[in-house]
């Protein structure tokens, strides 16, 4: 029986429409604009972490997070970096069977990771790379 697949957007939840936006030229025109602020919340409710780490996860100092919740808009890199994030939280959750396990496995150390948990190792292109793979290989029952 073959499997029906997957987008990573299927499991953004529906309030958050930018995250959920899987075409190309759209999210590149609103991620260069700015995403708005309440993605960050979206995001930050998703993962159950506190604003400080969201915050820390997109680069953003405290006074910086304090800046983008005042504008209500967050800047180019940390809006590529909360789609990232998402694009994980999305591949995560379709890989682990549910929101609850792919919150508890990206946010735990991780022995692949050299003890980093996985979003924190995703905080380069390269190191996101690492964790998708590795998402990879345990949905489809690679041993690793």
């Amino acid at each position: 029986m073959k499997r029906k697949a997957v987008s990573y957007w299927d499991h953004v939840p529906p309030e958050s429409s930018v995250l959920r936006e899987p075409e190309a030229a759209y999210m590149i025109e609103k991620v260069r604009d700015g995403l708005p602020f309440a993605e960050f919340h979206t995001m930050q409710e998703m993962l159950g972490v506190t604003e400080e780490r969201m915050g820390a996860w997109l680069g953003m100092s405290r006074a910086t997070l304090h800046r983008r919740k005042k504008l209500g808009t967050l800047d180019r890199t940390e809006s590529d970096r909360l789609v990232r994030y998402a694009r994980l939280m999305a591949h995560a959750t379709a890989a682990l069977g549910g929101l609850e396990g792919a919150r508890s496995w990206l946010v735990a150390p991780a022995i692949a990771f050299h003890g980093e948990c996985p979003l924190d190792y995703a905080d380069t292109e390269i190191g996101a790379r690492e964790v998708d793979a590795l998402l990879g290989r345990l949905e489809h029952g690679v041993f690793s």
